[in-house]
């Protein structure tokens, strides 16, 4: 389990996390989502004791993850390529890690073919690609068979089929009870792997609710309805004090209700419908929407 305690973070005049504070539960793949300078890697970087909190603490199964004498039996993370020596083999990469965490070196050939690396280990890693890294280090972030996950952004530089491996593998490290925290800007494999969402913006909580939470606009659910007769269904969702927006001339959008409540009332008056159905909004359009207000670099769509 991760533990964050009004987790600070100041780099002189730059507060980069703002008093954070949330739990990271077993058993259940959580995204931790918000826009480029937002506060993530800075605050994942904070779990290992990279980087040292201005406040607050952030715990890792009950303790910091520096007091641990073999951190990769507690912890794994995957926080970006660039960490490996390039002379170094992949094998080697890992044997090494491995030797200092007290790891047997069976593990080391047992995560080689996990990560799909069987014919590339021996090589050295200035020679990988980006998804060849990537995947060497999730390999070690493996390594130690550990409790607890942390993955930056794992699919930069996949394949189709590392994708669906990833995918997968975070399934089914929460499915075995593991604590799995997944940072990363593509909405759709969010949407796809993880139960619950942390949503950070400028360094603060802007969001922590359930995948499913997020997506029904956190209890704002939206259905659409066409009728012949737009008026009287207008006229009568209003007076339930229902936000009911016109589309176009048949067409309404209604919210804080469902496409069941709305197809009754159409029967009740007698109203044909010719379209009805509850509005499932994307993970893309719901994260917009909670992180508008924190977004320090907006691009302009009115260039030619």
């Amino acid at each position: 389990m991760i533990e964050v305690r009004g987790l600070t973070k100041r780099y002189g005049d730059i507060l980069a996390v703002d008093d954070l504070s949330f739990d990271v539960e077993p058993g259940k793949v959580t995204g931790f989502l918000g826009p480029n300078g937002a506060g993530k890697s800075t605050t994942m970087r904070m779990m290992l004791g990279l980087d040292r909190p201005t406040s607050g603490q952030a715990l890792i199964n009950g303790r910091p993850f520096a007091t641990f004498a073999e951190p990769l039996r507690e912890a794994g993370a995957l926080l970006g390529p660039s960490f490996m020596h390039p002379g170094r083999t992949g094998r080697n990469h890992l044997r090494i890690a491995a030797k200092t965490n007290g790891i047997p070196m069976r593990r080391v050939q047992e995560v080689i073919e996990q990560a799909g690396l069987a014919g590339a280990s021996g090589r050295p890693v200035r020679g990988y690609s980006l998804g060849m890294r990537q995947r060497l280090g999730i390999a070690a972030a493996l390594l130690g068979e550990p409790r607890v996950l942390l993955f930056d952004e794992p699919i930069n530089g996949l394949d189709l089929d590392g994708v669906l491996w990833i995918r997968d593998l975070l399934r089914q490290l929460a499915d075995e009870g593991r604590t799995v925290l997944v940072s990363s800007h593509l909405m759709s494999e969010v949407q796809q792997t993880a139960d619950r969402l942390l949503v950070i913006g400028r360094g603060r909580l802007i969001a922590d609710a359930t995948t499913q939470d997020i997506l029904n606009g956190l209890g704002n659910r939206q259905v659409r309805v066409r009728t012949p007769q737009p008026d009287l269904m207008f006229s009568r969702l209003t007076e339930q004090g229902l936000t009911v927006e016109r589309v176009d001339p048949h067409e309404l959008k209604v919210g804080n209700s469902t496409a069941e409540d709305i197809g009754n009332l159409a029967h009740t008056l007698n109203v044909a419908v010719h379209h009805l159905s509850e509005v499932h909004q994307s993970l893309e359009d719901a994260y917009l929407e909670l992180t508008n207000g924190s977004v320090e670099h907006h691009s302009r769509k009115d260039m030619p």
